[in-house]
């Protein structure tokens, strides 16, 4: 048994590498943020390249990247999400990365002269060259750029802002530069970028193995913290649900598939469809018009609005109509698989061999039968650990109920993405040692499995 889980084990450590990379990517692609991303210079711009160091913004991406010769291997230095797309783009054009980067650092040099200005003067003409600045420190495209050069040559006319006049010449030779001594052939030549273990990557994944998941763009929250706060009221529900169901789903599957086609079996089998017919947000919704509102039906249980002021004696009484809406459908899914499976089993040679043995029926069932049949019971465990983590959305915002499920639907709602990724990865994880789990159960019911036979 140990070759084949050290085995299973092994399948564990690649599969989690590549997920965590497609989560990290995709985290991503919604983007970095910085509280401070619009801070022009002086003492915030200071706050804004801590927070990014904080964060990890100031590293590689991952720990190899492909490029071409034309791109730098230091852009990612540009810690502002928005800034190094510029520069990438302008990159992407002309591919003379030393000219670009010569205009770039006149135009933060033009940024910083018009913020220490802006201490002293008050102007319309200094508002709208600021307004132009930080317009052209994200753009990439020609007219954009040449549009705001234009406006900047226009107000530093002013009287006031005679002194800049140098600056903006300069500004636009260093721009003009870009667009005639372009080298658009080094985008032909790819290159690969090694930076070793100091990359953003490497920092996420450390930090998400220690427990670390960044911080929440809501409240500025670990999400950590965020998640301990709302994981309890999950397991609440899913716990209570997912055992309830493994015990009435056994013994009816198991009933009517050794009654196939009893009126008994065609009573359970009909019962169970009608149940996993129903959806899950119109059962919810009965529920709680037709067992808390006196107005429509009967006030057996009390609202659903949980409260920590409450006692536990009434919010555990709130708990009960939403463990039955998670219940019900997993309940029809799982017992319609335990008959499927048992009338199989119960069809194979050596069940009819050991009848043929005269053995009690019920040894039959249970001992050889059952134990044969459980796989799709295994299977469907692998599911159970993310499911009691994650939650059910449906289930928690008809309830009322601040669990994970509702915590992820919300954080979508406000792109708290540190929140939404962690949950996933979370998830994923859950889902992997799920399966590891329910393949040491298959060895257990079953040791032709570890030989490689079933």
């Amino acid at each position: 048994m140990l070759p084949y889980i050290f085995k299973r084990i092994l399948y564990f450590v690649p599969t989690f590498f590549f997920i965590s990379l497609i989560i990290f990517f995709l985290s991503k692609a919604a983007g970095e943020y910085l509280r401070c991303e619009s801070a022009p210079n002086g003492p915030e711009l200071e706050v804004c390249k801590a927070e990014a160091r904080e964060k990890g913004y100031d590293k590689p991406i991952f720990y190899f990247t492909f490029s071409t010769t034309a791109h730098p291997d230091t852009l990612y230095k540009v810690f502002r999400e928005e800034r190094r797309n510029a520069l990438t783009g302008l990159v992407g054009q002309y591919g003379n990365w030393p000219q670009i980067n010569q205009y770039y650092q006149e135009l933060l040099q033009l940024e910083k002269e018009l913020s220490h200005l802006g201490e002293t003067v008050s102007s319309k003409g200094l508002t709208s060259m600021q307004k132009a600045v930080s317009q052209m420190v994200v753009k990439s495209k020609d007219k954009a750029i040449s549009s705001q050069l234009k406006k900047l040559e226009k107000e530093v006319q002013g009287a006031s802002l005679a002194q800049l006049t140098p600056r903006i010449a300069s500004l636009t030779k260093a721009y003009t530069s870009v667009k005639e001594q372009a080298t658009p052939h080094l985008l032909w030549f790819p290159s690969i970028n090694w930076y070793g273990f100091d990359n953003q990557y490497h920092f996420w994944i450390t930090n998400f193995l220690t427990g670390d998941f960044g911080i929440s763009h809501s409240n500025y929250q670990p999400v950590a913290d965020v998640i301990l706060d709302k994981l309890p009221w999950t397991l609440y529900i899913n716990i209570p649900a997912i055992i309830i169901a493994y015990l009435l789903s056994i013994p009816l599957g198991v009933y009517s598939a050794v009654n196939k086609g009893s009126k008994v079996d065609k009573f359970i089998s009909g019962s169970l469809l009608l149940l996993y017919s129903l959806p899950v947000f119109w059962v919810g919704t009965m529920l709680v018009n037709f067992f808390t509102t006196p107005e429509y039906g009967m006030k057996i249980f009390p609202s659903i609005n949980f409260s920590a002021s409450d006692s536990m004696g009434e919010n555990i009484a709130r708990l009960i109509l939403p463990i039955a809406c998670v219940t019900y459908g997993a309940l029809a899914f799982m017992t319609r698989q335990v008959r499927s499976s048992m009338i199989e089993t119960l069809q194979a040679d050596f069940i009819r061999t050991a009848r043929a043995k005269g053995l009690p029926e019920k040894n039959v069932v249970w001992k050889h039968a059952f134990k044969n049949a459980l796989f799709p019971l295994i299977t469907l465990f692998g599911s159970v650990f993310p499911a009691a983590f994650s939650g059910s959305v449906i289930v928690e915002i008809i309830f009322n109920i601040t669990g994970m499920g509702w915590l992820l639907l919300k954080s979508i709602q406000s792109t708290d993405w540190p929140v939404v990724y962690a949950i996933l990865m979370i998830s994923a994880v859950l889902t992997m040692i799920g399966l590891l789990i329910a393949d040491i159960l298959y060895v257990v019911a079953d040791p032709r499995v570890r030989l490689g036979k079933k």
